[in-house]
């Protein structure tokens, strides 16, 4: 790809990326990270408009791309280096058949514990598994996606990581990819990466629960909702939560007819089965 090319397909994902690397360069030079904090002057990304591809499939005829960013990684496998300056912008392509049991969780920015009682909570393996056999969804693409989502530097991660992954989306022939954050910071580097994903010609819906985050970065759709970092697919052995919010977000990929982001209407059942104690 020519100098062009990259530059066109960077500009894709972060509108005025000369002007973002110099505010970042100089919140580097003044900010000193304590822990998961960036600060209050870290410059997030702001993009005004977002690509976007009609879905040109019913969803139960997609072939479903997941990507997760809680850092998740076979046991055994090198993990994540959560320490990396400016953050770890390599991925895994993990099969649908790893068990939690094998997995690892390389977390930053978010509480762990929810992930690690239940992966569907970040990586929602079993209720998507559970859609194809509805036929909810035509299939769950046979690997799903992980990153280690907490990446201040996102120019570096335009550049270098999301082409290579949405090469793999594309190898694949996904028709549509779920993305799903961990963290704040996480919300960025997945919207970013829908971006990118969308350009390619690929649907995409990103969960959120920092609405805030998905409009500024302007992933091309977004499910919305009063979730938590870390359970963004729902509370850990809650499956019925799980599969209300990922059948509400999946099923508005097709009708969604422009760039957006969409409230969820799952909190408001869930309040109910709470105070009823049917959870």
């Amino acid at each position: 790809m020519n100098v062009a090319a990259n530059d066109a397909q960077l500009r894709v994902m972060i509108e005025h990326p000369n002007a973002w690397r110099t505010y970042f360069e100089r919140w580097k030079r003044v900010h000193e990270m304590r822990g998961d904090d960036v600060g209050a002057g870290y410059p997030w990304v702001e993009n005004k408009h977002a690509p976007f591809r009609p879905a040109r499939r019913a969803l139960p005829m997609l072939n479903l791309a997941l990507i997760s960013s809680a850092g998740a990684y076979i046991d055994g496998s090198e993990p994540f280096d959560t320490g990396a300056a400016g953050g770890d912008t390599s991925f895994r392509e993990i099969p649908v058949e790893v068990e939690a049991r094998d997995l690892k969780w390389a977390a930053r920015g978010y509480d762990p514990r929810a992930v690690e009682a239940d992966m569907n909570a970040q990586a929602p393996v079993a209720r998507l598994l559970e859609f194809e056999g509805n036929g909810i969804i035509g299939q769950l693409n046979p690997v799903w996606w992980s990153l280690c989502g907490f990446i201040t530097d996102a120019r570096r991660f335009a550049e270098e990581a999301a082409p290579r992954l949405v090469e793999r989306v594309m190898r694949y022939e996904a028709q549509a990819a779920l993305l799903v954050p961990a963290s704040r910071l996480c919300h960025q580097t997945m919207a970013l990466l829908a971006r990118a994903v969308e350009a390619a010609g690929v649907p995409t819906m990103m969960l959120a629960v920092d609405r805030d985050l998905a409009e500024r970065v302007r992933p091309p759709r977004a499910a919305y909702y009063a979730g938590e970092f870390g359970c963004v697919v729902g509370k850990p052995d809650w499956p019925e939560y799980q599969r209300r919010v990922l059948d509400e977000s999946l099923r508005l990929i097709e009708p969604i007819d422009q760039p957006g982001v969409r409230n969820l209407v799952v909190a408001l059942g869930t309040e109910v089965e709470m105070q009823r104690g049917e959870k």
